[in-house]
């Protein structure tokens, strides 16, 4: 017997969901943290923001599979 009870395709998408979302936050913490340094890296700094906006990307993907497309 399993001891979790198997999730459906939304519930999985909401779990990826949120993890996605504590990415981009602790991405955009990092990229903070390293703006305020002296003499940030500027390679450093553009990879994490290509980074955290290829996050956004999947998040608003995700978001749309779970918003359903009604047409008024």
């Amino acid at each position: 017997m399993n001891a979790f009870p198997e999730m459906n395709f939304d519930e999985m998408l909401r779990v990826r969901l949120e993890v996605l979302r504590r990415e981009h936050r602790d991405l955009d913490e990092a990229i903070h943290a390293l703006q305020e340094k002296v003499a940030p890296d500027p390679l450093t700094l553009r990879r994490l923001k290509k980074q955290k906006l290829s996050l956004k990307d999947q998040i608003v993907k995700i978001e749309d599979q779970l918003i359903p497309n009604i047409i008024a």
